[in-house]
């Protein structure tokens, strides 16, 4: 039922410094069933925030019993057999984790009933639960924003803003605000004290922290990684540096292991996951990526376990998607490998089917070749979209505007932008914003292994979620009618029969283009549909201008 500590997971043990008598063996263990749990369908406030409920009711998504906890009681059958230390637990896969100091003690839940599988996630020192850190002291200082053009107003950020067109979305007053972004990382030394996140603090809206390493609140050290991806998107220094989404409420939590990968990051990120789905984040964003782990006998097989749905990384990114969170992930760094062994292919979670997984380009929008390679095993495309990340342009740890390369950084920057997007649109859901965004970028058309879809224009996918048809009756605020839309064959446009005169029409692409233009003079008697052909266009997002002497009307067409 469960694997010996022996070989390479020895070796690890004794290169963290260990002695048999200090080691932790972090063991997951997985349960049946949910059978006479404490608790109930008709009372989840017990176990989901309020934040979490309205999610969920927006969206049309029932709680059920993968919502409910692990039942407690088998948690305390396990510690009270193996006498090992709780670390985390996982109701959406039914597991709990716990920390042994002689591998010996598993055997103690051998043929147990309740159990279902027992697996070796990680070997460690001492340190899981008792390392502690005293945080810096906040910054409140509040930065208003000034006046100028949009490259000085986002500073340092300006080209990577530009390039996906984002400023549109802030242009519209959409900057976050009233979305909850979830990010997962290494650590975030700095974020506390450095200027760049002053009014993060300040309005009060990091509304959760805690490191699921060593289970404990505090994330103000082990790296500044996550610092520099959080920057991408809170940063806000106006005239100098101005993130995605800068008035976004964020929670961030530490998954990874600093010193090494194993398994049991793995079961961290899903667990930082389920935290983010209870506390009613609508977003999570994840900078890391895995295919290779300290003992290679962990090693993820493409072919078998990259394919969308298998790792539990992928599944914790698809059950948060049922959830009715978006889930972004990084399409990882392995497009041009340096290192023996790496190889040009996507990393989990980013090969999940529900992921929005993003790649790196330049600053021209051509694909980094530090780019991680689609498909995932399964075929699907991967990576969606990508943004600026070769370079892009950060906040480190000490509080300076500098760049760095990778899709660390062009993941969260996505993230951001589509907190805004969605601010846009509340009633969206996290399948049509991953659309959304698809449908509108660069290469759409023609999807290539690196670019994915190409890179996106928020504009239009704001312009994409506001696609609606507009069937008959007609009516004054409805007096040209284009259906079917979404289209994929003929498009018939309809004029009230009560406009008469000369009315014009004209459909253009997203940048403007002129396509198609006529001229009709229209009366009661001969205000017949409109048969257009539309074989020529390519799937995409089109805009018809109706205007007649009194009147004018745009509606956003889809073909698809």
């Amino acid at each position: 039922m469960c694997r010996s500590v022996t070989g390479v997971w020895l070796v690890i043990a004794l290169l963290l410094g260990d002695t048999a008598n200090a080691v932790q063996y972090a063991y997951q263990v997985t349960f049946t069933d949910k059978y006479n749990s404490p608790y109930s369908l008709g009372n989840p406030l017990i176990y989901l925030s309020s934040r979490s409920i309205a999610r969920r009711t927006l969206q049309g998504i029932s709680v059920d019993t993968t919502d409910f906890p692990v039942n407690p009681a088998y948690i305390d059958s396990v510690l009270s057999l193996t006498g090992g230390k709780f670390h985390e637990s996982s109701r959406w896969l039914n597991f709990c984790i716990v920390l042994l100091s002689d591998s010996s003690q598993i055997h103690t839940l051998d043929g147990k009933p309740f159990i279902s599988n027992i697996k070796l996630v990680g070997v460690y020192g001492t340190d899981l639960h008792r390392i502690s850190h005293t945080t810096g002291t906040q910054n409140s200082q509040l930065v208003k924003k000034t006046t100028g053009t949009d490259s000085d107003y986002y500073g340092n950020t300006w080209l990577q803003t530009n390039l996906v067109n984002g400023n549109y979305l802030h242009d519209q007053g959409y900057n976050g605000e009233g979305k909850l972004i979830a990010v997962l990382d290494e650590g975030f030394e700095g974020t506390d004290t450095i200027s760049g996140f002053s009014n993060l603090w300040s309005s009060g809206r990091v509304v959760d922290t805690f490191n699921f390493t060593y289970n404990n609140s505090n994330i103000f050290y082990q790296g500044s990684h996550g610092t520099e991806v959080l920057s991408t998107m809170a940063g806000y220094v106006p005239n100098t540096y101005v993130g995605s989404a800068p008035m976004a409420m964020y929670a961030l939590y530490i998954t990874e292991y600093y010193s090494g990968d194993q398994p049991l990051e793995l079961d961290n990120l899903l667990c930082a996951a389920e935290r983010a789905d209870s506390l009613g984040a609508d977003i999570i964003t994840i900078s890391l990526g895995y295919d290779l782990f300290d003992n290679p006998a962990d090693g993820l097989n493409f072919s078998t376990d990259l394919d969308g749905k298998t790792t539990i990384a992928a599944k914790a990114a698809n059950i948060a998607t049922t959830k009715g969170m978006l889930f972004v992930a990084t399409a990882g760094n392995d497009g041009s490998p340096q290192i023996p062994g790496w190889g040009n292919h996507i990393l989990t979670p980013g090969d999940a089917d529900s992921a929005l997984t993003i790649g790196a380009t330049d600053v021209t929008g051509n694909a980094a070749n530090i780019s991680g390679y689609g498909p995932n095993a399964a075929g699907q495309i991967k990576p969606d979209v990508c943004g600026m990340g070769a370079p892009a342009y950060i906040i480190n740890s000490s509080g300076i505007y500098t760049s760095g390369s990778g899709t660390s950084y062009s993941t969260p920057q996505i993230a951001g932008w589509a907190a805004c997007l969605w601010q846009a649109n509340p009633k969206a859901t996290p399948w049509q914003l991953r659309q959304a965004i698809i449908k509108c970028a660069s290469s759409y058309n023609t999807p290539g292994q690196q670019l994915g879809y190409g890179v996106p224009n928020f504009e239009c996918t704001e312009q994409v979620l506001n696609v609606k048809d507009t069937p008959p009756p007609f009516s004054p605020s409805n007096w040209v009618i284009a259906s079917p839309n979404p289209f994929t064959g003929n498009l018939v446009i309809s004029v009230s029969p009560n406009v008469e005169g000369n009315v014009d029409f004209r459909i253009t692409d997203m940048t403007g283009k002129l396509l198609s233009f006529w001229h009709l003079y229209l009366d009661k008697s001969n205000n017949k549909p409109i048969n257009l052909s539309t074989a020529q266009l390519p799937p995409g997002i089109y805009i018809l201008k109706v205007n007649s002497a009194t009147l004018q009307d745009v509606i956003k067409l889809e073909k698809r």
